[in-house]
Formats: C-alpha cells, sequence, structure tokens
C-alpha cells in the first residue's frame, strides 16, 4: 500500500490537531498554505475555523482556484465545521463574498446550532463504525438540504452531521477534538491511491 501524503489547510483554524491524528495513523502529513505545496497532496483536509475568513485567506493566497481545479479532478478531500461549509454548494447565510467551493451537494447555515455557548457533544452512530462516536460541535453547521448523491453516514435529530459524496467527506463536528481516531481511520483507508 503506497503512504499517503495527505494535506492539511493550514491557513486558519484546527489544522494542527487534524496533522497529529492523520500522522499517528501513518500518513505523510504537509501543512499546506500556497498552491505549490497543495499540487503534491494525494488528498486534503480543510479544518475547522472560521468560514469567512478561511474563504478570504483562500483567495488573498492565491488558493482558490487552484484548489477548485484540484477538487474538480478528484482531490480527496474531509472538510470538517468550517471545513464543511467551504465545501458545501450553498451557504444560505454566506456572506456575499463568502466561497462556497461546490464539492458536496449540500446547504448549510453557518453556527446552525447556535453560537458558542450553544456547543454540545454527542455520541453518534455512524455507518461503517462499529461503535458509537463522540462528537464535538462548535458553532457547527446545520444541513437544511443534502442531494440525491449524498449519502449521508451520521445525524443528531434527523439532520445530516457526516456526509460523504464520492470521495469528499464532511462533518459538522470536530472530529480532530475526540480522542477517537477512526471516522480519519476510515477516510485514510478509502482514499483509492
Amino acid at each position: 500500500m503506497v503512504t499517503p501524503t495527505v494535506g492539511v489547510l493550514a491557513l486558519q483554524g484546527a489544522f494542527a490537531a487534524h496533522a497529529a491524528i492523520l500522522e499517528s495513523l501513518g500518513a505523510n502529513t504537509v501543512e499546506v498554505r500556497t498552491s505549490e505545496q497543495l499540487a503534491d497532496v494525494d488528498a486534503l483536509v480543510v479544518p475547522g475555523g472560521e468560514s469567512t475568513t478561511m474563504s478570504m485567506l483562500l483567495e488573498r493566497s492565491a488558493m482558490l482556484e487552484p484548489l477548485r481545479q484540484r477538487m474538480a479532478d478528484g482531490l480527496p478531500t474531509f472538510g470538517t465545521c468550517a471545513g464543511m461549509i467551504l465545501l458545501a454548494t450553498e451557504i444560505s447565510d454566506g456572506r456575499p463574498d463568502q466561497h462556497a467551493l461546490g464539492a458536496v451537494d449540500i446547504s448549510v447555515t453557518r453556527n446552525g446550532y447556535g453560537r458558542q455557548i450553544d456547543s454540545f457533544e454527542s455520541d453518534l452512530d455512524v455507518v461503517g463504525l462499529d461503535a458509537p462516536f463522540h462528537a464535538v460541535f462548535i458553532r457547527a453547521p446545520l444541513v437544511g438540504r443534502s442531494g440525491p448523491a449524498v449519502e449521508v453516514l451520521a445525524s443528531v435529530d434527523g439532520d445530516p452531521v457526516l456526509c460523504r459524496q464520492g470521495n469528499v467527506l464532511v462533518s459538522a463536528f470536530h472530529p480532530e477534538l475526540s480522542d477517537d481516531d477512526r471516522i480519519h481511520r476510515q477516510w485514510i483507508e478509502s482514499l483509492d491511491l
């Protein structure tokens, strides 16, 4: 098996925790801050953080179009929280200058579960995992619509919180904040490299 080189978008947000988990699973990990670094990865994690800031930083660093192109060419991508927002087709309450990359056919609402004070944790039944996954939700996006090609892997009160479309995985929660690497492991093992 080829050891994948997994990039973690490192412009803003919780990238270091993702990198640590990926490295513990045996992936070669690169913090991605330039389009040249993006060109050299086999897969990419778009971490949580602040989605409007990440959108602006992608544009300012001239990475927005290279990222769109890599994803259009089939780059396996995993977006968590703000990453889910950026990878969505539609951001229902997004700013006019905020980019939705359209990698997964969902519509999301930023902070859909409420503000920081409304953060919560939940044990999720996840398709493919043999026991519940303890998930941490911080100012999490709410999925309002998911297209027919989207597979919902976990839900909270009927709302999708972990979705997959092709080789793109998105979560409304922060799996990097759990002491459980199973979602990262499942994603790494799904990479067709």
